[in-house]
């Protein structure tokens, strides 16, 4: 039984080698990993294979940290949005209110204020008509009597005629 499985794993790892040596004959001729090889640090990391393993596992190693701190900025930046949001719409609503207030305030003052302007231009006027108008006949009788010189009445009396 052992025979037997030992030329289906050797076609199997054959077959795998094939796969992996196409993976690495595609990556090696993409355009882009062409493009750094020919770079000065392409070059010298094909020239040190052991700097390159390293560079290799210290990305691969700090992918996971440097994730989880990028995740950390991305969560931070959005509880600093939602909470400056929040305290936007607070101050907002709060001015609202305090806007509110003030007009109702400069509503009630501003009636007050026209009120006691209509007021005064009725009562003033009132006086200035009944001052520059054309006085009664019954009225200019009551100021000329007033006017007129006094004279003695037979009886001593001074009276005005």
């Amino acid at each position: 039984m052992a025979k037997e499985d030992t030329p289906s794993t050797s076609k199997d790892l054959q077959e795998l080698q094939r796969k992996l040596c196409l993976l690495i004959e595609s990556v090696q001729n993409n355009s882009k990993v062409v493009a750094f090889m020919k770079s000065p640090v392409g070059q010298y990391l094909d020239r040190h294979p052991f700097a390159a393993l390293t560079l290799l596992v210290f990305v691969v190693m700090s992918a996971v940290p440097v994730g989880f701190f990028l995740l950390l900025v991305v969560l931070t930046s959005l509880a600093a949005f939602v909470g400056v949001m929040l305290l936007e719409g607070l101050v907002l609503s709060v001015g609202g209110v305090a806007l509110l207030c003030v007009l109702c305030v400069l509503g009630f003052v501003s009636l007050s204020v026209s009120g006691t302007i209509i007021v005064s231009y009725v009562v003033m006027s009132s006086l200035i008509n009944s001052w520059l108008s054309p006085r009664s006949p019954r009225a200019d009788h009551f100021l000329s009597s007033r006017n007129r010189p006094l004279t003695q009445n037979p009886s001593g009396d001074a009276s005005r005629p």
